[in-house]
């Protein structure tokens, strides 16, 4: 499956999830900002972000792909919330996307998860303390 690279700048959210460090940021499909695409991706230039989808399914216990988003939203939306992880206000950052998967009804302000790998600018391949 072929990636679809996104370059931007944003607020970014680097929290651990069992083995992994991922990253969660949104940006908006319109002019209103309103952060209705959700950006979760690895943070590792070995990854595809299929891993989160495992964890969705075996963690999670999540059979579907609806039902897997939600849970890898919930996921990075807490981790946000919590705010006891890494939080960068400004970061420049590349992702290359994977999955899209358009939300079948809005989920924690989302309509569409994109999923993948994600290098950050400033901090490198930077790993929550």
């Amino acid at each position: 499956m072929s990636s679809t690279v996104l370059t931007s700048t944003s607020r970014v959210t680097v929290f651990p999830l069992e083995a992994l460090s991922v990253a969660y940021t949104t940006q908006s499909s319109d002019r209103r900002g309103l952060g209705d695409i959700g950006l979760v991706a690895v943070v590792d230039e070995r990854s595809d972000g299929e891993e989160l989808w495992r964890l969705a399914r075996d963690l999670g216990g999540r059979p579907g792909d609806q039902d897997q988003a939600r849970w890898i939203l919930t996921q990075a939306s807490r981790a946000r919330v919590v705010a006891s992880y890494m939080n960068l206000p400004d970061e420049t950052w590349t992702a290359y996307v994977r999955r899209r998967v358009e939300l079948d009804a809005l989920f924690a302000n989302h309509d569409l998860l994109l999923t993948g790998r994600i290098a950050l600018r400033s901090h490198g391949q930077c790993r929550p303390g």
